[in-house]
């Protein structure tokens, strides 16, 4: 079995992850999320979208079917269970109960907003819930900008443009939100992960990346999924020191990830690469 990884962030990769159902498949696996009870949720662009496993990968649930345009993009479970679901192509982010049943959403279905106003939302990609409960949207691919909502849905701020300086984003890939309210941005064509404060403050960047495509914190770690070229992950302290990276294309990481898009970590600290291009998969890390 494949390892990667170095010391205390030492990982096995599992050679196939889930136990899919007979004539199921994921399609494009486009992200990940891990709820209270470590049950992984896989948001894709196949016939079922959203799906629900074990962490040993046995089905549990699915549901979603004929509800999202053709590029679903992003997923993020609330501290409740609830799990928010961003739309790219719907230009939505919407919140469910654990089963599946629609609570509310934000922006409005099939009606962008124009670029240039910088409203919600123009080709939105993830959501995060800070520590205080206002929640964070990457209005990624149209708008170059972050919302900050009140846990009640209320925008309360806008920040970004286009651009290559402090506080401009080429593409808002995805958004994390950490235990001191920053909000890290995956500024995924300019190479970089931009950090702010919740009031849209330029804090720094981390440039020491190759394309980032999302991100989860776990335990005071930041994974990172590095789009390209090769696909790999890359593990941080808070702080911005590289813990450890391994990528597809090179080292003992060859192989492993294809087209790595999204990625989750489990309670036990386990990852999960959602891969849409060639990958069309999940991959597991199992940790050691």
């Amino acid at each position: 079995m494949t390892t990667v990884g170095t010391g205390n962030y030492t990982y096995e990769h599992v050679p196939v992850w889930p136990n899919m159902p007979k004539y199921w498949s994921f399609g494009a696996a486009s992200d990940g999320a891990v709820n209270s009870k470590n049950e992984v949720h896989i948001f894709s662009r196949g016939a079922h979208p959203l799906t629900i496993w074990t962490a040993d990968g046995d089905f549990v649930s699915s549901w979603g079917e004929g509800t999202f345009s053709a590029n679903p993009h992003g997923i993020y479970i609330a501290p409740n269970d609830n799990v928010w679901l961003v739309d790219r192509d719907y230009h939505i982010a919407t919140e469910y109960t654990p089963g599946g049943e629609t609570l509310r959403t934000l922006g409005n279905k099939l009606a962008p907003s124009p670029s240039f106003t910088g409203m919600p939302f123009n080709m939105p990609s993830g959501l995060a819930i800070g520590p205080s409960g206002d929640m964070f949207v990457s209005d990624g691919y149209g708008a170059h900008r972050v919302h900050k909502y009140s846990a009640d849905g209320e925008l309360l701020l806008s920040w970004g443009r286009q651009g290559t300086g402090p506080g401009e984003f080429a593409l808002v890939h995805n958004v994390w939100v950490d235990k001191d309210n920053r909000v890290l941005i995956c500024d995924r064509e300019n190479d970089r992960i931009q950090i702010f404060d919740d009031q849209g403050g330029f804090l720094e960047e981390w440039t020491d990346l190759e394309k980032p495509g999302d991100i989860w914190v776990h335990d005071d770690v930041v994974h990172v999924v590095e789009q390209g070229p090769g696909s790999g992950v890359s593990l941080w302290t808070l702080s911005g020191d590289l813990i450890t990276r391994w990528r597809g294309r090179e080292g003992p990481g060859k192989g492993t990830i294809v087209g790595g898009h999204g990625l989750c970590v489990d309670l036990q600290g386990s990852i999960y690469v959602t891969e849409i291009g060639e990958g069309l998969r999940v991959t597991k890390f199992q940790k050691v």
